[in-house]
């Protein structure tokens, strides 16, 4: 861990982003905890952002549900991969240019706003492709932007929106942009420029909306929310609350962990632990967070105090990572992560 010790992960913080799917909502229910905790937040003078790689819907829609839930919320604060994804499109093609867009109102509305010309035809002869996901998208709008692509990397640009691979929904796990943007790679061979998670350009933009100095990003997914942080040179916090658990922690490689892991939003102002990393005279190596400690004999990693569980998790993850050795390599007690 690299965060001093005891401040609070909202210390020093001007500008606080959040992820949403698994940080402040579930599906429809809110996380608990995390509306009083982001209100207390923005009543403390902080100025709250919302990243979203959801193309789909609009900065009002998402704004209209977060009220919904009890925050004070309008369309400006919601950073959309759509917004980033524009802010590559004009760096790439002349103003006004038409766009074939593959996706739905989330992103027409944003490629009208900057001013381009939305079509869904390649003998349009468009100057670029913008990608991104919406369940209506099929087979023929995939066609279309592999049409105007045509394959090579001498063709015109291509950009995505974000490639999760996946999305949760109400049934389960369903495939994602990232399948839906692999199809097109299938077929004219080359990749997209990305805007969203875990590609800078989207914290980009959050940063220059919100004049933010000292940010922090707030996510629940090491993979796009950690890693797409730490591109963008931004302090994290993972929370337990979302897609990845204290397994995924573990095995986090270098450039996916967090600077703070929290068990809910309540986190952001309670003091964080030191972490005490030292080796006895027999060479054991002991890695304490607050009442938890974790023992390094050899290749095992065993719990010799559990704390609190998010203390345990804590220690845990630090044991792993200061290890010097892949996780692979190493024997980890199943109750540093179950």
């Amino acid at each position: 861990m690299t965060v001093p010790p005891e401040r609070a992960p909202l210390d020093g913080v001007d500008v606080l982003l959040a992820d949403l799917d698994g940080v402040v909502y579930a599906s429809h229910e809110a996380i608990p905890h995390a509306v009083d905790a982001l209100n207390a937040a923005a009543a403390s003078g902080r100025r709250l952002g919302y990243l979203t790689n959801n193309a789909s819907r609009t900065p009002q829609t998402v704004a209209a549900q977060l009220r919904e839930l009890g925050l004070h919320a309008e369309p400006d604060d919601i950073v959309s991969s759509p917004q980033a994804a524009v802010v590559l499109l004009a760096e790439l093609v002349p103003a006004g240019a038409t766009v074939l867009v593959v996706g739905g109102d989330g992103l027409v509305s944003e490629v009208e706003r900057a001013g381009f010309r939305v079509t869904r035809s390649a003998d349009d002869a468009p100057a670029a492709v913008v990608q991104g996901f919406a369940p209506q998208v099929a087979w023929t709008d995939l066609a279309e932007a592999a049409f105007a692509l045509k394959g090579g990397d001498s063709g015109i640009p291509w950009v995505a929106t974000n490639t999760d691979w996946t999305i949760p929904q109400a049934r389960g796990t369903a495939p994602g942009n990232g399948t839906l943007v692999s199809a097109v790679h299938t077929a004219v061979g080359r990749l997209p420029v990305v805007a969203g998670k875990p590609e800078r350009a989207l914290f980009d933009v959050a940063v220059a909306r919100f004049g933010a100095a000292h940010p922090l990003f707030i996510g629940d997914r090491l993979d796009t929310d950690i890693l797409g942080a730490r591109r963008a040179g931004m302090p994290s916090a993972l929370v337990l609350t979302g897609i990845d658990g204290p397994k995924q922690l573990l095995a986090a490689a270098p450039d996916s962990r967090p600077d703070f892991v929290l068990a809910d939003l309540r986190g952001l102002t309670e003091p964080y632990p030191r972490t005490d990393d030292v080796r006895d005279i027999a060479g054991v190596r002991r890695v304490r967070v607050g009442e938890a400690v974790v023992a390094h004999r050899g290749q095992a990693l065993t719990l010799e105090s559990p704390g609190s569980p998010i203390d345990r998790i804590r220690a845990a993850a630090a044991a792993v990572w200061g290890a010097g050795v892949p996780i692979y390599a190493l024997d980890v007690a199943p109750e540093l992560y179950s």
